[in-house]
């Protein structure tokens, strides 16, 4: 993993201001009316989800009522499970789904695993993540898919009967391909949001798993990252065709990377919505 990690745009971007990017919960936009009506109808609970390399803590989220309802996964970036991913998975729930948001980086401690402000221009600040982040080998994410589905399949809530969807920002776009890939059989919807080293050189390049994949993906591609390497959409559109796979791979224009995470600098929320409304109507196909 390393500097495919990093949030470009937060980092070496010099059209946005070096402001510090928060994590904390104050960094977490308030809700519309409408919106925060809609998750007060959510449950929330902190889990512990048993893993191969010990116990993740995790936030679940799912509808009040009788359900059961579609589960998806959600893979966060590289600052991991915090207030402003909680916001997801209740908003994410709240649409009709059981969401499990888990700390990716369990193994080393729990989350929040940063406290207070973040400057991705420190290199202090970077090195507090990127050890952690590196250390998330493919065998690694592979193991935590199994475990993480597994876990969802087994909530009472969730409609095992339907597909499960998968959706991953900054380094959890592999992990969202790995997702799709190793449970092919229960992944029927993955998304991935400014994911970071989608399309490598090296043999375990996350693109290579496309022909496993059974899923229809959308990959929301960050403008800065497409202009750093013009040619990864092209070679995710080509994967995905000669896979017969249904795929969106589109480049957000004036869209940097992190753009969709509330509390990034970089945030532009029109870019954020319709990214979302994108990955809604995947899982409305794919899901329902």
């Amino acid at each position: 993993m390393c500097d495919d990690f990093i949030h470009q745009g937060l980092t070496h971007d010099p059209t946005v201001s070096r402001r510090s990017f928060v994590v904390s919960s104050a960094a977490t936009v308030v809700l519309s009316s409408t919106a925060a009506a809609a998750e007060a109808k959510v449950v929330e609970k902190d889990v512990n989800v048993p893993m191969a390399s010990g116990v993740s803590d995790s936030a679940l989220f799912y509808p009040e009522g009788k359900g059961p309802w579609p589960a998806v996964l959600v893979w966060t970036d590289i600052l991991g499970l915090r207030p402003v991913f909680r916001e997801m998975g209740r908003r994410l729930a709240a649409e009709g789904y059981v969401v499990l948001v888990p700390n990716p980086f369990y193994r080393n401690q729990k989350a929040p695993i940063v406290d207070g402000t973040f400057d991705f221009s420190k290199p202090e600040d970077r090195a507090k993540v990127m050890p952690m982040a590196a250390a998330l080998t493919a065998d690694a994410n592979i193991s935590d898919a199994k475990a993480y589905t597994a876990f969802l399949d087994q909530q009472p809530q969730t409609d095992k009967h339907k597909k499960m969807g998968v959706q991953g920002y900054c380094m959890g776009g592999p992990l969202t391909f790995r997702t799709a890939a190793t449970i092919s059989n229960r992944i029927g919807a993955a998304a991935t949001f400014h994911g970071g080293g989608l399309v490598t050189d090296k043999p375990d390049s996350p693109h290579l798993l496309i022909p496993q994949m059974k899923a229809e993906v959308l990959c929301c591609v960050a403008a800065n990252d497409d202009e750093k390497d013009p040619t990864a959409k092209d070679k995710l559109k080509e994967a995905f065709a000669a896979a017969h796979l249904k795929a969106t791979i589109e480049v957000f224009a004036g869209c940097n990377h992190g753009w969709t995470v509330r509390g990034s600098q970089v945030y532009n929320e029109e870019g954020a919505e319709r990214a979302w409304s994108e990955r809604t109507e995947l899982y409305k196909r794919n899901l329902s």
